[in-house]
């Protein structure tokens, strides 16, 4: 796994100052030092320093995404040599345990929850997070038996793999060394015996196309992530389920796969509505798709949810923030985080598990991106003023 950037995390009171990184697989280190110097720093002296608003800190510091990434790594560096407490911090624990936390990018709301998730349990659980972020950096990546000797030299005690490919040769080089390994929504199919934390998947697609359905469309899309990231894949399949079940032929045409971005939505929603009988409705396989989705809508002078209608799949805080409101498939990412920090500590404690796969139930939350449609299902297209 190629690494740009490890942010350690002060979760129990105390981080002892992180050493330098030398390690080939990391470029770049920004520390949150929670030590135990006397600080009364406030938000306001850290924003002043930066020469930020008091918002944007704020936003840092609790995890919020819209934060440009060399804004938040001036915050966070900031925050480090000023010594300031967040609220959450308390006394040290001597024989403090780490668990890397392996994420594709922090530019992700669905991301951002599932680590406030993972923060809060290991708040209580008196652990020390240590964030990873991969794909950034050009040095040739660590093989499956340094990552893992890695893990064993630096005194890591787990890894939670977020969003990421981990396959069986990275598996069995951590299972020789007795390291606890978890995956949250890998991009790749992950070994039978890999535990693994996630959503009702496929419930959650089938919920959303047959919510589409229940307003009278028929001619609905999926715009979908990527095709060997087995949560986008048991989305669609309960989005086809739903179809299927209703008589409805899934056109090809409909079902698209690219990356949980803005930019897939954009781009597959263009094609969408360029079709000789475009949908009339459409389901993103996440919020961050759906923002794209909109993005382009609003480009081309398409009204949402007027002319068409359109749900998402996470239910993060852009769902609520966006115009208008997203009807999104809501899952529980902070759980889904504590969920995993839980199963790393069960294995650190030997428990004996029975089941390796912890799926947590989707609910719908309609908003005001959904509607009937506005002509019967079997009209044209409507109007692209692109």
């Amino acid at each position: 796994m190629n690494s740009f950037v490890a942010v350690a995390v002060g979760l129990t009171g105390r981080v002892a100052p992180m050493q330098t990184v030398s390690n080939r697989n990391f470029s770049k280190a920004v520390t949150v030092s929670l030590d135990e110097r006397p600080s009364k720093m406030t938000l306001s002296a850290v924003a002043r320093e930066v020469g930020v608003s008091v918002p944007t800190v704020s936003k840092v510091v609790n995890g919020r995404e819209d934060v440009a990434q060399s804004t938040r790594a001036r915050v966070l560096a900031a925050l480090q040599r000023t010594g300031y407490k967040s609220p959450l911090q308390r006394k040290a624990n001597p024989t403090q345990r780490t668990v890397e936390a392996v994420f594709d990018s922090l530019n992700s709301a669905y991301n951002m929850e599932v680590l406030k998730g993972i923060m809060e349990q290991a708040n209580v659980s008196d652990m020390e997070v240590i964030l990873s972020v991969t794909g950034l950096q050009a040095a040739p990546p660590l093989g499956p038996e340094e990552r893992a000797q890695r893990m064993v030299d630096e005194g890591r005690s787990g890894m939670i793999v977020v969003t990421s490919a981990f396959g069986t040769a990275q598996l069995e080089a951590f299972q020789r060394r007795q390291i606890p390994i978890v995956v949250i929504d890998p991009l790749n199919p992950p070994p039978a015996d890999l535990f693994s934390v996630g959503a009702s998947n496929w419930a959650g697609g089938k919920v959303a196309a047959t919510h589409l359905l229940e307003l009278g469309h028929r001619r609905i899309a999926y715009i979908g992530g990527p095709a060997t990231a087995e949560c986008s894949q048991a989305r669609l399949h309960g989005y086809m389920a739903a179809l299927m079940a209703e008589g409805i032929t899934v056109e090809h045409e409909y079902v698209s796969a690219g990356q949980f971005r803005p930019e897939n939505g954009a781009a597959a929603f263009k094609k969408l509505v360029a079709l000789e009988d475009p949908p009339t409705a459409v389901f993103a396989g996440s919020d961050s798709i759906a923002m794209g989705v909109l993005a382009e809508a609003r480009r081309q002078d398409i009204r949402i949810p007027e002319e068409m209608s359109l749900v998402g799949f996470d239910g993060t805080y852009q769902a609520e923030e966006s115009t208008p409101p997203l009807t999104s498939v809501s899952q529980p990412l902070q759980e889904i985080g504590r969920s995993a920090l839980n199963f790393i500590l069960r294995q650190m404690q030997g428990e004996e598990i029975d089941s390796r796969r912890v799926e947590l139930a989707t609910h719908l939350v309609v908003r005001e991106s959904t509607a009937p449609p506005r002509e019967p299902a079997s009209a044209g297209k409507p109007t692209s003023r692109a």
